[in-house]
């Protein structure tokens, strides 16, 4: 199982400012986009597959994200994305938008998702295969906040 996956993309004029500059909001569209490819061809696990046999899916919470560097109409990107903290109901992903050689961080987000029962709408409990797959790919790093995260990526973003 691939720890962290990566995929290229790359960056349409549809999602860009008038000055050719990707508009905000879309980052989270590819950069979510990018991770649901990953968990379904590193992983292989398929969202709505999981959520139709078990009933419980992964809903966001919440979403940290900064914009490092500018992405233009026509670049073309690499997504990366690793799983960083496991708790029994929840999990933070980090997914990261780079330049083409993933030499320069463009952007970069935290998305906590919540594990919910789709019937009752509280959240339910990763069953031991799931806390065993997220085990295999869990990514410790150094940074326990967003912030010191963001900070390490710029420091690195100027050697």
């Amino acid at each position: 199982m691939q720890k962290i996956p990566e995929k290229k993309v790359k960056i349409r004029f549809i999602d860009c400012d008038p000055l050719g500059h990707l508009t905000n909001s879309r980052y989270l569209d590819y950069m979510l986009n990018a991770r649901e490819d990953h968990v379904n061809e590193a992983y292989n696990l398929d969202y709505f597959e999981y959520s139709k046999k078990t009933g419980s899916a992964w809903v966001a919470y919440q979403n940290q994200i900064a914009y490092l560097r500018e992405v233009n109409f026509n670049d073309i990107v690499t997504i990366s994305s690793m799983v960083i903290d496991i708790q029994e109901t929840s999990a933070i992903i980090e997914i990261v938008m780079y330049d083409t050689e993933m030499k320069i961080v463009k952007s970069v987000l935290w998305t906590t998702v919540v594990h919910m029962n789709l019937y009752t709408r509280k959240r339910d409990n990763h069953s031991d295969e799931i806390m065993e797959m997220f085990k295999q790919v869990l990514v410790p790093i150094e940074q326990k906040t967003f912030e010191e995260r963001v900070n390490y990526l710029k420091i690195n973003n100027k050697k």
